[in-house]
């Protein structure tokens, strides 16, 4: 390792101790001057010292990067308790942070550096955050604690004694590959879920749209449609929320079916980029037309993780697997289009896996965005319904403007790519 690599990895150590030392600071800026027990200059040092204990390492042996945590962990500890003695604050956040800065500049020293610096940003967000998981834990009930504990004992422990392999004659029903796809969905849809949970659905119609298109866009465009009917002075701008949910469904559609087959990305995005641009720019007009903006309601939304969620999702993904292979066996693969048209009514994300995994084996990547893209559009239509059946007439007007904007948009943009795409 020559000097200037050796420079560059001590200025890594000492960045990413100071990273950590701006948030701790920050934290504790109201303390005075020398009351708490390290600060942005501690830590700078703390990570700086890392760095050179790993450089030291190679003539040393690993003893002395030990010895030095060790030491550093001692006289962090004898800071704190100093501290608590003061302030009569017992938290051992600041102690084990600077431990963690320590392995990071002794990472960034003999390691992998990028690794090293993610590892200081991850740190540095999850000490900021102190607030915002506090206040998520709680909010947060025994029943979405249990539903977490019991589905994250069943992927673990369970998922790797199912059977990777076909039960089937048609070769759809693999349980380990239906299982990993419906965890897969449930913690996407999760994160949605905890946005909202975290920003609370006060914060506005159309942050709570965009969280909610993460969970379930038809069940916010349903817990929309029913306010509408008791604030309809803001029946646009709820329409204008729902229409922000409809372009997160898009997006989602388009990351799963391009996670699972990349060969999807162009042909579903030449559709999925102009609707979801349509989505919005109508739900933005919607808001704007609104003449009265209106809070978000309590949107009813299931906790993703709820055991019963699961296993009916992974039951309906195993049921359009099978109907789909069995449909191109004994029909061919234009049957797909009658199984997705009937699929969008309730779902899409499982017409969206299930006909993914299929491209390249048994059906062509312009059949399958086809058939995931009038899924899409059964289920744009399905909301929209629900909105005149449930919601005020002008909540289920402009959502019905905003669909008809951001289909018309995907249809051209699709076959406008469609004519110089290879077949």
């Amino acid at each position: 390792m020559d000097h200037i690599e050796v420079f560059q990895r001590l200025g890594v150590a000492l960045a990413i101790g100071l990273l950590v030392g701006v948030e701790r600071g920050w934290q504790e800026r109201q303390i005075r001057a020398g009351g708490r027990a390290a600060g942005i200059r501690t830590f700078g040092l703390t990570g700086f010292l890392g760095g050179i204990a790993g450089t030291l390492q190679s003539m040393t042996g690993p003893y002395l990067p030990a010895t030095i945590a060790v030491l550093l962990g001692l006289v962090y500890i004898a800071g704190k308790w100093q501290e608590t003695e003061e302030n009569h604050d017992y938290g051992i956040t600041t102690v084990v942070a600077a431990l963690v800065v320590f392995g990071l500049g002794v990472l960034a020293a003999v390691g992998d550096v990028v690794t090293a610096a993610a590892g200081a940003v991850a740190t540095t967000v999850i000490l900021a955050a102190r607030h915002s998981l506090h206040g998520f834990l709680r909010g947060l009930t025994w029943v979405e604690l249990r539903s977490a504990l019991l589905l994250l004992a069943m992927t673990v422990i369970a998922l790797p004694l199912l059977p990777d392999r076909a039960l089937d004659p048609w070769g759809a029903l693999n349980p380990y590959s239906l299982w990993l796809l419906t965890i897969t969905i449930a913690a996407l849809s999760f994160a949605g879920y905890i946005a909202i949970r975290l920003m609370g659905s006060g914060r506005g119609v159309l942050l709570a749209g965009a969280a909610g298109g993460l969970v379930s866009s038809t069940a916010l465009t349903l817990s929309f449609a029913r306010y509408s009917a008791e604030a309809p002075e803001g029946a646009r701008h709820l329409a204008a929320g729902a229409g922000i949910a409809g372009a997160l469904s898009y997006a989602r559609v388009l990351v799963i079916a391009s996670a699972l087959s990349f060969t999807m990305l162009v042909p579903l995005a030449s559709a999925l980029v102009p609707a979801i641009i349509g989505f919005v720019a109508a739900g933005l007009f919607a808001a704007w037309r609104s003449k009265t903006a209106t809070e978000a309601p309590e949107i009813d939304l299931k906790n993703p993780f709820e055991l019963t969620t699961v296993i009916s999702f992974a039951a309906l993904l195993g049921l359009i697997s099978l109907v789909s292979k069995m449909a191109i066996d004994y029909v061919g693969a234009s049957a797909l289009f009658v199984v997705a048209a009937i699929s969008g009514l309730v779902d899409v994300d499982a017409i969206t896996l299930s006909t993914a995994r299929l491209v390249g084996s048994t059906i062509d990547v312009t059949t399958a965005a086809d058939v995931i893209l009038i899924a899409v559009a059964v289920n744009t239509i399905t909301k929209v319904v629900l909105a005149f059946t449930a919601g005020r007439r002008e909540y289920a007007m402009a959502l019905g403007e905003a669909s008809a904007v951001a289909v018309v948009l995907g249809g051209v943009g699709y076959f406008t790519a469609r004519s110089f795409l290879p077949a």
